[in-house]
């Protein structure tokens, strides 16, 4: 790093918002001069339920909490905050949720900062017309975009690069919530606007997307610090205690990540083939050799909506004969399980019975070599799907006897396994899915994405 040229400084505080943010590594981030402050609030790890229902994973009191520390070091330090992907899936309710929250500390702090709202769900008439004009393309596996699938869908979002925040902070913001961002540029936005380098500035924001899980103990510390600039970037951990290294940062390019030395973003590919990682002292890694390639501007669409429903059943097998012999005993009890089902409902139900056997193949589905060890004992899952609540639940009881008391070998005497709940059903409620995977062409990064302001706090807005 060109040691006269300023470097653009971020406090990357936690992975995501409401994880657990400490106060005493901001104020060190504020200490070492920082001159944003950004982070990521969402991510599609946890399903599709949250787009389609527009709710957080996490909970308003954890957000609140988290939020008041920022806010607060934002306005003491007078640099701006960027937030990514506001209420988990980053739809419009997400950011209006965050929003409510931002309002409510600044009356209750006695704050007056500017606020800048970044929209990313789709208007479907849109997406019809791109579509049309072939803008939209499937990612794999492919699923031909259609207009059926589009109305499908509850919500669509379309993940932003950095461009918009960079228009936000141009013109004023002290606050940005945004709606569906890559968990890159929200980060990245500042150093662009200020002149890093490409190269550095996103290959700096996917080290430090996740907060401290780049640094050798990511237990006993939050966040980060970023030093960016013209052609290289250095990353710190908050806290004094912890420490990065060369392996614990360049090995955060594979998280999340199938290429370990390319990463697409809207309007170009990180690539750090030629980057190298050099120990600066015992704390901090710097980085050097990152390039940045551009490429036409595209967004990520993920869209999501509701299903059929579920009702779930448990049990617990500590058999040796069936743990002896248990994908026997999966293929005979969903067999008996379904011909229960067709006697006693009719044919013509449109409906699932799945037997997921933890502690045995119930993460992968795949078999198990015929030489494995039997395990000490299985959880085995039940799930009826069907188009209703009240058709999963009378699957559920209908097969209820048999999965409680199902032999390995017909003519035996019945078992009893163990259940842990009473009733045994337990109604989940409905199935959400990803509908879309699907990549829109845009003639400008801003082009599907609209900006507002929180007037209360500024009369100019």
């Amino acid at each position: 790093m060109n040691p006269t040229k300023q470097t653009v400084n971020v406090l990357v505080p936690v992975g995501q918002l409401g994880g657990g943010i400490r106060a005493e590594e901001v104020a060190n981030g504020i200490a070492w001069g920082a001159h944003a402050i950004a982070v990521d609030a969402g991510s599609t790890d946890s399903g599709a339920a949250y787009l389609a229902m527009g709710m957080s994973k996490n909970s308003c009191a954890a957000v609140k909490r988290d939020l008041q520390i920022l806010m607060e070091a934002q306005a003491r330090a007078r640099i701006p905050l960027t937030i990514g992907s506001c209420g988990q899936a980053g739809g419009d309710a997400g950011v209006n949720w965050t929003r409510d929250i931002v309002v409510e500390l600044a009356e209750e702090l006695k704050l007056h900062p500017r606020i800048a709202l970044l929209y990313s769900e789709q208007d479907k008439r849109v997406l019809k017309e791109k579509n049309a004009q072939g803008k939209i393309q499937a990612l794999l596996p492919p699923n031909p975009m259609t207009d059926a699938l589009i109305d499908s869908c509850d919500h669509i979002v379309g993940a932003m690069g950095a461009e918009p925040y960079m228009a936000a902070l141009d013109a004023g913001a002290d606050i940005v919530l945004g709606g569906r961002t890559t968990d890159t540029a929200v980060i990245a936005a500042l150093p662009l606007m200020r002149g890093s380098g490409a190269g550095a500035a996103w290959h700096a924001a996917k080290i430090a997307e996740c907060g401290a899980l780049c640094t050798t103990d990511p237990a006993r510390g939050s966040g980060v610090f970023l030093r960016i600039g013209e052609d290289s970037f250095v990353v710190e951990p908050l806290s004094t205690g912890i420490r990065c290294d060369t392996y614990s940062v360049s090995a955060h390019m594979l998280y999340e990540n199938s290429d370990p030395f390319r990463l697409i973003e809207p309007g170009g590919i990180l690539d750090v083939t030629a980057a190298r990682y050099h120990r600066l002292d015992e704390r901090s890694v710097r980085v050097v050799g990152s390039r940045w390639e551009t490429r036409p501007y595209t967004m990520k669409l993920e869209g999501a909506a509701g299903g059929p429903f579920q009702t779930i059943m448990l049990i617990g097998i500590q058999d040796p004969s069936v743990l002896a012999n248990l994908d026997r005993f999966h293929d005979r009890m969903l067999a008996a399980l379904h011909g229960r089902v067709s006697r006693s409902i009719g044919e013509g139900v449109d409906y699932d019975i799945s037997l997921r056997l933890y502690g045995w193949n119930a993460v992968s589905g795949l078999p198990v070599p015929s030489d494995a060890t039997p395990p000490r004992e299985v959880g085995v899952l039940f799930v009826a799907t069907a188009p209703s609540q009240e058709m999963a639940t009378r699957i559920a009881k209908t097969c209820n006897p048999y999965f409680f008391h199902f032999p390995l070998e017909a003519g035996t005497e019945l078992p009893s396994y163990g259940f842990p709940f009473s009733p045994a059903e337990i109604e989940r409620g409905r199935v959400y899915e990803f509908k879309l995977n699907h990549v829109v062409a845009v003639n400008d990064p801003l082009e599907l994405v609209r900006i507002e302001w929180v007037k209360r706090f500024d009369a100019k807005a």
